[in-house]
């Protein structure tokens, strides 16, 4: 399809924001402004915060890794409760197996304490520390320690003020050959996913489409569909590497897409993750002002 014929079918099909009535429209940014307080709270004190992680092991071309305290581990945790050679994780399949290394060493899968086991990309308890098991085909471990140092570094997050005008229900313009694409991250790794389809909206007079992709990595279910996007906020006032958006399912088989509830990578705040980068065709030349802002952690 040129392009000409792309913004005729785009301007005919292009969701205009959802028109809300006073009761609903409150209700809707009632539950905005509160997920952004617990976002916040849970960035500011929870062993899962990105201000926990401490350290990013990857597997590269190693068949396994070990956790332990001695120095010759590839993962060295020096606290209470961890011995020597702790454990090793080796990468099976789509899954991981975990394996208690010295006699006395024990490790915690939901909460359970195990001496073995093969789970899926999850996380496992090792003393006051949790070890992310991280597949996305380029597999690795991330360490999130409570008493991390980075918690010091908290300042908050910033967001635009909610703006329902931000707030769309669209259909899903399904690829009729969906295909494999390449979706580049903050770590160099090429990621794969399939282009599912594409939202079509309008912001403001604008007719505006993002692809809609999915990750095609372990743990991804099959309806998991992620937008990863530009806009012409990006590297001024929102994170300069983009924003994510996650699409909404309604039963009717339509979509919300709210870029109130819009997000920065992990990549924002912690370099021991490996993001998506926006594909160069969801870069929007329209400002979304409207979810997180860029809060400069870096």
């Amino acid at each position: 399809m040129t392009h000409a014929a792309w913004m005729i079918l785009a301007a005919a099909v292009a969701a205009a924001p959802v028109r809300l009535a006073p009761a609903e429209a409150d209700s809707v940014i009632g539950i905005i402004l509160k997920s952004r307080e617990e976002t916040r709270a849970w960035l500011r004190e929870q062993p899962t915060s990105y201000l926990a992680t401490i350290k990013r092991v990857d597997f590269g071309n190693k068949a396994l890794l070990t956790v332990g305290r001695s120095s010759d581990n590839d993962v060295r945790l020096e606290a209470e409760g961890i011995a020597g050679h702790h454990l090793q994780v080796s990468v099976d399949g789509d899954k991981f197996h975990v394996e208690a290394l010295d006699s006395r060493a024990r490790f915690k899968v939901d909460q359970a304490e195990v001496r073995e086991a093969t789970v899926g990309p999850s996380s496992i308890g090792v003393g006051r520390f949790l070890i992310r098991l991280s597949h996305q085909r380029f597999p690795a471990l991330i360490v999130f320690d409570p008493q991390s140092p980075r918690f010091q570094d908290y300042k908050g997050l910033t967001y635009f003020p909610p703006d329902l005008a931000y707030r769309f229900v669209v259909n899903l313009t399904t690829n009729p050959r969906p295909d494999t694409v390449v979706i580049l991250s903050t770590r160099g790794n090429r990621r794969r996913a399939l282009r599912v389809g594409w939202f079509d909206f309008r912001v403001g007079k604008v007719a505006c489409r993002l692809e809609a992709d999915r990750l095609l990595e372990p743990g991804v279910g099959e309806s998991d569909l992620s937008v990863f996007f530009q806009d012409a906020t990006s590297g001024k006032e929102s994170y300069p590497v983009g924003r994510y958006v996650d699409p909404r399912r309604l039963p009717d088989g339509r979509y919300v897409l709210d870029f109130n509830d819009a997000y920065n990578p992990a990549c924002a705040i912690s370099d021991d993750y490996n993001c998506p980068i926006p594909p160069r065709a969801n870069t929007l030349k329209v400002a979304i002002r409207a979810g997180e802002m860029d809060s400069h952690y870096h």
